[in-house]
Parts: structure tokens; sequence; C-alpha cells
């Protein structure tokens, strides 16, 4: 670990002082090579930490003393491996490392029961662990930009998932057990190379409105012959149609119409 050094002691002090008041410790851009001591020391007082876009290669095992922490942005460091102690924080909403070198995630990852929101993307993933199946009040799950070949059929247990984007890698097939997915609202798989998609997807999933599989092999024409099509296709115009009315715009390319082959 290291140590964060300000001009002088005072305003140092200072900001510890403010950081355990708040209970938010933000040092993005703060060229850091290492995780701040002072971090560690703050212990039960962190709710939020962002350390954005530094050189952070390693997280110290005694981060699991952050108890209380919601909210971890680890974004665009240098991060290539997670202690297994990570799993301890189970206080934790939020969990951002997009933009890393880590290769892979440790099993660990299933203690963290209140986890809603997981962001792997820009990382160097070749498979997912099988544990991520306990992730039972997920909502958000972002692993684009990896080297994955599959997904777990683990995943398919993430019972609050609403939005998977896979978008950037290797990935064939999906598993069947995504079909358990009741909540999930958006499935974005870009630029992979899946040929099919589990048969009774657009059937079981009743409230998915958003399909994209832009630059994968499979065609319009078999989601077009799937059972349950006619119900997804009514519910992403339904989408559309409020988006439009709303006068909503998603991105430089404007309206997302939900499907995107």
């Amino acid at each position: 670990m290291g140590c964060f050094l300000s001009k002088n002691g005072d305003t140092n002090a200072n900001r510890i002082a403010r950081w355990r008041a708040t209970g938010i410790v933000a040092l993005r851009d703060s060229k850091l090579k290492s995780f701040p001591d002072e971090i560690i020391k703050l212990d039960t007082s962190v709710r939020t930490l962002d350390l954005t876009h530094n050189r952070i290669v390693d997280i110290p095992m005694e981060i699991n003393k952050l108890i209380n922490i919601q909210r971890m942005v680890l974004a665009e460091n240098l991060i290539e491996r997670l202690p297994m102690s990570l799993g301890k924080l189970q206080s934790l909403k939020l969990l951002n490392l997009d933009g890393n070198r880590i290769t892979s995630l440790p099993d660990e990852l299933d203690q963290l029961v209140r986890l809603e929101r997981l962001s792997v993307s820009r990382n160097l993933l070749a498979s997912l662990p099988m544990t991520i199946g306990s992730l039972r009040n997920l909502v958000l799950l972002n692993v684009s930009n990896n080297k994955l070949r599959s997904l777990p059929e683990s995943v398919g247990s993430c019972s609050s998932l609403e939005e998977l984007q896979a978008n950037d890698n290797l990935i064939e097939d999906l598993p069947s057990s995504v079909c358990n997915l009741s909540h999930l609202k958006s499935l974005c798989l870009d630029n992979n190379n899946v040929k099919q998609t589990p048969r009774n997807l657009l059937k079981d999933c009743k409230a998915l409105q958003n399909i994209s599989l832009h630059g994968n092999p499979i065609s319009m024409d078999q989601l077009q012959q799937m059972e349950g099509f006619q119900e997804f296709e009514a519910r992403r115009k339904k989408k559309f149609d409020k988006q439009n009315d709303s006068n909503v715009m998603i991105g430089s390319k404007g309206l997302d119409e939900g499907v995107d082959l």
C-alpha cells in the first residue's frame, strides 16, 4: 500500500477529517501508484470510494476493513487481480472495475449479497466464476470488451438482473438458464460469435424489451421464428414509442429501437 501526500500536513489532516465526516473519498486523477494507507485506516467511515484513472496495480487484502462501503469505483487503473477479502464487503452495492487488466474474478464474489451493479468491462476476463449466480440482488452486469467465450449457467440464478451487457467478447452460445431471468429488460451481445439464442428466450423472458446482436452470425429471421417474438416485438415498440413521445435520445445514434442485428 502507499501513502497519499498533500502539499502540507494540515491540508492532509483536513482532507482525512472531511473523508471521515462525509464518508466520501474521491481521488480521481491523482497519479496514485498504490492504494493509499489512509483509506484503510478510515475503515468503517468509508461509504463511497472513487479512485478512477490512477495507476494502481494491487488492491490490498486489508480492503475488508471497509465494511460499510456501498460504492467502489476503481476504473481506469492497472489492477491485475482482486483479493479474496473483497467478499467481506457485504454492504457493497456498486462495484466498477472498468478499464483494468483483471484476468479473473474471485469466487468470493458470491459473498457480496447486496451488490446491485457490477461493471468489469475492458479487462482480460476469459471466464466468470460460477459463484456469480449467488448475486441475487444484481440488477446490472457489464462484462463487455473481455475475452469471454461463454457465460456460466449460474448467471440464470441472478434473479433480479435487468440488464446484461456482454458486447465485444468471443461468445458463441448463451446458457439456457438465461431464460430464467424474468426481470431481464436489455440483452446486449454486439460483436460476438452468437449463432443462435436459447429457444425459449423470448417466450420466458417476459420483461425483455431490447436485444442487441449487431456483428453476430445470427439472423433476424431466426429471432422472428422464435416463440414469443410477437409479444417481444410489442414490448419493444411500446418502449420505443414511449421514448419517442418523451423525446428521449440515447447516444449519438438516436433512439434505441430495441433490436439490432
